[in-house]
Protein backbone atom coordinates (compact mmCIF):
# COMPACT_ATOMS: atom_id res chain seq x y z
CA UNK A 1 0.00 0.00 0.00
CA UNK A 2 1.38 3.28 -1.24
CA UNK A 3 0.99 6.13 1.88
CA UNK A 4 2.19 9.61 0.61
CA UNK A 5 5.99 8.85 0.45
CA UNK A 6 5.99 5.25 1.80
CA UNK A 7 5.30 1.75 0.05
CA UNK A 8 4.40 -0.39 3.26
CA UNK A 9 4.36 -3.96 3.08
CA UNK A 10 1.66 -5.75 5.58
CA UNK A 11 -0.72 -8.69 6.14
CA UNK A 12 -3.37 -9.70 8.23
CA UNK A 13 -3.74 -13.23 10.31
CA UNK A 14 -6.28 -14.50 12.65
CA UNK A 15 -9.81 -14.01 13.05
CA UNK A 16 -11.31 -10.84 11.11
CA UNK A 17 -14.88 -11.04 13.44
CA UNK A 18 -12.65 -10.56 16.72
CA UNK A 19 -10.69 -7.23 18.18
CA UNK A 20 -7.58 -6.17 15.85
CA UNK A 21 -4.21 -5.52 17.14
CA UNK A 22 -1.78 -3.69 15.49
CA UNK A 23 1.69 -5.34 16.05
CA UNK A 24 4.98 -2.61 15.93
CA UNK A 25 8.28 -4.83 15.70
CA UNK A 26 11.58 -3.74 16.66
CA UNK A 27 14.64 -2.45 15.21
CA UNK A 28 16.21 -5.19 12.85
CA UNK A 29 13.04 -7.16 12.52
CA UNK A 30 10.34 -7.30 9.97
CA UNK A 31 6.59 -8.00 9.95
CA UNK A 32 7.15 -11.58 10.96
CA UNK A 33 8.97 -10.67 14.27
CA UNK A 34 5.66 -11.86 15.92
CA UNK A 35 4.74 -14.54 13.72
CA UNK A 36 4.76 -17.42 16.78
CA UNK A 37 2.96 -15.04 18.88
CA UNK A 38 0.35 -14.03 16.59
CA UNK A 39 -0.28 -18.02 16.16
CA UNK A 40 -1.47 -18.49 19.36
CA UNK A 41 -3.73 -15.24 19.49
CA UNK A 42 -5.35 -15.35 16.09
CA UNK A 43 -8.62 -17.51 17.31
CA UNK A 44 -9.02 -14.52 19.64
CA UNK A 45 -7.89 -11.50 18.21
CA UNK A 46 -7.03 -9.93 14.01
CA UNK A 47 -3.42 -9.49 13.44
CA UNK A 48 -2.25 -6.78 11.93
CA UNK A 49 1.71 -6.98 10.77
CA UNK A 50 3.82 -4.19 8.98
CA UNK A 51 7.49 -3.48 8.30
CA UNK A 52 8.45 -0.46 9.69
CA UNK A 53 10.59 1.95 7.65
CA UNK A 54 14.54 0.65 6.94
CA UNK A 55 12.96 -2.65 7.40
CA UNK A 56 11.84 -5.53 5.45
CA UNK A 57 9.88 -5.28 2.13
CA UNK A 58 8.31 -1.39 2.96
CA UNK A 59 10.23 0.75 0.25
CA UNK A 60 10.63 4.72 1.48
CA UNK A 61 9.59 6.94 -1.58
CA UNK A 62 10.61 10.26 0.03
CA UNK A 63 13.46 11.86 1.46
CA UNK A 64 15.50 10.60 4.93
CA UNK A 65 12.85 12.66 6.97
CA UNK A 66 10.74 9.74 5.76
CA UNK A 67 12.27 7.38 8.71
CA UNK A 68 12.11 10.07 11.98
CA UNK A 69 9.53 8.94 14.50
CA UNK A 70 7.34 11.81 13.72
CA UNK A 71 6.66 10.87 10.01
CA UNK A 72 6.52 7.48 10.78
CA UNK A 73 3.76 7.72 13.01
CA UNK A 74 1.78 9.99 11.12
CA UNK A 75 2.06 7.72 8.08
CA UNK A 76 0.75 4.93 9.90
CA UNK A 77 -1.85 6.96 10.84
CA UNK A 78 -2.27 7.28 7.67
CA UNK A 79 -1.91 3.78 6.30
CA UNK A 80 -5.00 2.90 9.68
CA UNK A 81 -7.62 5.39 7.96
CA UNK A 82 -6.70 3.71 4.62
CA UNK A 83 -8.05 0.66 6.03
CA UNK A 84 -10.64 2.26 7.53
CA UNK A 85 -9.70 1.45 11.10
CA UNK A 86 -10.88 3.78 13.25
CA UNK A 87 -9.46 2.16 16.60
CA UNK A 88 -7.45 -0.91 17.63
CA UNK A 89 -5.16 -2.20 20.32
CA UNK A 90 -1.61 -1.64 19.45
CA UNK A 91 1.77 -4.00 20.86
CA UNK A 92 5.25 -2.79 19.89
CA UNK A 93 8.51 -3.71 20.65
CA UNK A 94 11.62 -1.82 21.37
CA UNK A 95 12.11 0.34 18.87
CA UNK A 96 8.30 -0.61 17.88
CA UNK A 97 7.51 0.52 21.55
CA UNK A 98 8.80 3.21 21.39
CA UNK A 99 6.79 4.52 18.19
CA UNK A 100 3.51 2.74 19.70
CA UNK A 101 4.62 5.02 23.09
CA UNK A 102 4.61 8.27 20.93
CA UNK A 103 1.80 6.52 18.62
CA UNK A 104 -0.59 6.36 22.18
CA UNK A 105 -0.21 10.05 23.17
CA UNK A 106 -0.38 11.62 20.39
CA UNK A 107 -3.17 10.00 19.09
CA UNK A 108 -4.54 8.89 21.97
CA UNK A 109 -8.53 8.35 20.24
CA UNK A 110 -6.92 6.08 18.17
CA UNK A 111 -5.87 3.43 20.36
CA UNK A 112 -8.27 1.55 23.37
CA UNK A 113 -5.20 -0.39 25.33
CA UNK A 114 -1.19 -0.66 24.46
CA UNK A 115 0.43 -3.21 24.98
CA UNK A 116 4.75 -2.18 25.51
CA UNK A 117 7.37 -5.01 25.58
CA UNK A 118 10.70 -3.48 26.51
CA UNK A 119 9.90 -0.34 25.22
CA UNK A 120 11.26 3.20 26.40
CA UNK A 121 10.07 6.60 26.65
CA UNK A 122 13.43 7.90 25.44
CA UNK A 123 16.31 9.81 27.12
CA UNK A 124 15.19 12.68 29.72
CA UNK A 125 18.49 15.13 29.06
CA UNK A 126 19.53 16.72 26.06
CA UNK A 127 23.35 15.39 27.20
CA UNK A 128 22.10 11.83 27.29
CA UNK A 129 20.91 11.93 23.89
CA UNK A 130 23.78 14.06 22.58
CA UNK A 131 25.60 10.61 23.75
CA UNK A 132 23.16 8.34 22.70
CA UNK A 133 23.54 10.13 19.14
CA UNK A 134 27.06 9.60 18.93
CA UNK A 135 26.84 5.75 19.97
CA UNK A 136 24.29 4.61 17.45
CA UNK A 137 26.45 6.48 14.56
CA UNK A 138 29.24 4.67 15.58
CA UNK A 139 27.15 1.32 15.35
CA UNK A 140 25.52 2.76 12.11
CA UNK A 141 28.33 2.99 10.19
CA UNK A 142 29.00 -0.69 11.25
CA UNK A 143 25.83 -1.65 9.90
CA UNK A 144 27.15 0.55 6.65
CA UNK A 145 30.27 -1.74 6.74
CA UNK A 146 28.16 -4.84 6.52
CA UNK A 147 26.76 -5.16 3.29
CA UNK A 148 28.40 -8.45 2.91
CA UNK A 149 26.26 -11.46 4.71
CA UNK A 150 28.90 -12.82 6.71
CA UNK A 151 29.73 -9.38 8.13
CA UNK A 152 26.44 -8.81 9.25
CA UNK A 153 25.85 -12.12 10.61
CA UNK A 154 28.99 -11.25 12.63
CA UNK A 155 27.43 -7.72 13.18
CA UNK A 156 24.06 -9.36 14.61
CA UNK A 157 26.26 -11.78 17.08
CA UNK A 158 27.67 -8.98 18.72
CA UNK A 159 24.75 -7.00 19.17
CA UNK A 160 22.64 -10.15 20.96
CA UNK A 161 26.03 -10.60 23.28
CA UNK A 162 24.53 -7.27 25.11
CA UNK A 163 23.58 -7.55 28.35
CA UNK A 164 19.70 -6.85 28.26
CA UNK A 165 19.57 -9.79 25.62
CA UNK A 166 20.46 -12.12 28.73
CA UNK A 167 20.65 -15.24 27.32
CA UNK A 168 18.74 -15.42 23.98
CA UNK A 169 21.95 -16.44 22.38
CA UNK A 170 21.32 -19.82 24.15
CA UNK A 171 17.93 -20.42 22.72
CA UNK A 172 17.35 -23.38 20.58
CA UNK A 173 16.11 -21.31 18.15
CA UNK A 174 18.39 -18.14 18.60
CA UNK A 175 19.50 -19.28 14.62
CA UNK A 176 16.26 -18.88 13.22
CA UNK A 177 15.95 -15.21 14.62
CA UNK A 178 19.57 -14.33 13.00
CA UNK A 179 17.87 -15.55 9.93
CA UNK A 180 15.39 -13.42 9.65
CA UNK A 181 17.18 -10.41 10.81
CA UNK A 182 19.62 -11.18 8.10
CA UNK A 183 16.79 -10.67 5.52
CA UNK A 184 16.94 -6.43 6.34
CA UNK A 185 19.27 -4.14 4.65
CA UNK A 186 22.09 -2.73 6.64
CA UNK A 187 22.19 0.23 4.95
CA UNK A 188 18.12 0.97 5.30
CA UNK A 189 18.77 -0.19 9.20
CA UNK A 190 21.67 2.70 9.30
CA UNK A 191 19.24 5.16 8.46
CA UNK A 192 16.63 3.83 10.90
CA UNK A 193 18.85 3.81 13.34
CA UNK A 194 20.20 7.45 12.84
CA UNK A 195 17.12 8.69 11.95
CA UNK A 196 14.31 7.20 14.76
CA UNK A 197 17.13 5.72 17.32
CA UNK A 198 16.60 6.70 20.89
CA UNK A 199 19.00 9.57 21.18
CA UNK A 200 17.33 11.70 18.04
CA UNK A 201 13.26 10.51 18.83
CA UNK A 202 11.44 13.00 21.07
CA UNK A 203 10.90 12.18 24.81
CA UNK A 204 7.98 11.25 26.16
CA UNK A 205 8.71 11.48 29.38
CA UNK A 206 6.60 14.86 30.13
CA UNK A 207 4.06 13.42 27.71
CA UNK A 208 3.41 10.54 29.94
CA UNK A 209 2.29 12.39 33.08
CA UNK A 210 -1.23 13.36 30.77
CA UNK A 211 -1.46 9.50 28.98
CA UNK A 212 -5.01 8.82 28.75
CA UNK A 213 -4.37 5.00 27.66
CA UNK A 214 -3.97 1.91 29.66
CA UNK A 215 -0.77 0.41 29.14
CA UNK A 216 0.61 -2.37 30.11
CA UNK A 217 4.30 -2.36 30.25
CA UNK A 218 6.18 -5.92 29.75
CA UNK A 219 10.04 -6.42 30.74
CA UNK A 220 12.26 -9.58 31.30
CA UNK A 221 13.78 -10.14 34.78
CA UNK A 222 17.34 -10.51 33.24
CA UNK A 223 17.46 -7.12 31.37
CA UNK A 224 17.88 -4.68 34.55
CA UNK A 225 17.98 -1.83 32.54
CA UNK A 226 14.49 -2.06 31.00
CA UNK A 227 12.78 -2.82 34.24
CA UNK A 228 14.40 0.51 35.62
CA UNK A 229 13.25 2.34 33.17
CA UNK A 230 9.98 0.61 33.15
CA UNK A 231 9.14 0.93 36.76
CA UNK A 232 10.13 4.70 36.51
CA UNK A 233 7.24 4.88 33.35
CA UNK A 234 5.18 2.84 35.72
CA UNK A 235 5.35 5.66 38.87
CA UNK A 236 4.84 8.63 36.94
CA UNK A 237 1.73 6.68 35.21
CA UNK A 238 -1.75 5.65 36.66
CA UNK A 239 -3.03 4.04 33.61
CA UNK A 240 0.12 1.91 33.54
CA UNK A 241 0.55 -2.21 34.69
CA UNK A 242 4.28 -4.04 35.39
CA UNK A 243 4.73 -7.09 34.68
CA UNK A 244 8.30 -8.77 35.16
CA UNK A 245 8.57 -11.99 33.23
CA UNK A 246 10.79 -14.66 34.47
CA UNK A 247 13.79 -16.27 32.61
CA UNK A 248 13.70 -13.82 29.90
CA UNK A 249 15.93 -10.74 28.44
CA UNK A 250 14.83 -8.27 26.40
CA UNK A 251 12.98 -9.89 23.49
CA UNK A 252 10.35 -11.44 25.37
CA UNK A 253 7.76 -12.74 22.55
CA UNK A 254 10.63 -14.57 21.65
CA UNK A 255 12.46 -16.11 24.99
CA UNK A 256 9.06 -16.90 26.44
CA UNK A 257 6.47 -16.31 23.74
CA UNK A 258 3.44 -18.17 25.83
CA UNK A 259 4.21 -15.95 28.87
CA UNK A 260 3.70 -13.41 26.21
CA UNK A 261 0.63 -14.34 24.82
CA UNK A 262 -0.97 -15.08 28.45
CA UNK A 263 -0.40 -11.44 29.67
CA UNK A 264 -1.27 -10.10 26.40
CA UNK A 265 -4.36 -11.69 26.03
CA UNK A 266 -5.19 -11.45 29.51
CA UNK A 267 -4.95 -7.23 29.44
CA UNK A 268 -6.85 -7.36 25.96
CA UNK A 269 -9.56 -9.26 26.44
Amino acid sequence: MIIANYQFNYSFNGNPTKPLILFLHGFMGNSHEFDEAISLLSDDFYCLTIDLPGHGETKILGGDECYTMSKAAHALIDFLNNLKIAKCFLLGYSMGGRLALYLALHFPHRFSKIVLESASPGLLTEAERIERVKRDEQIARKLERSVDRNDFANFLANWYSQAIFGSIKNHPQFQRLIEVRLQNNPIELAKSLRLMGTGCQPSLWEKLKVNTNTLLLLVGEDDEKFIVINTKIAQMCELCQLKVISHSGHNIHFEKVKAFVENARLFLI
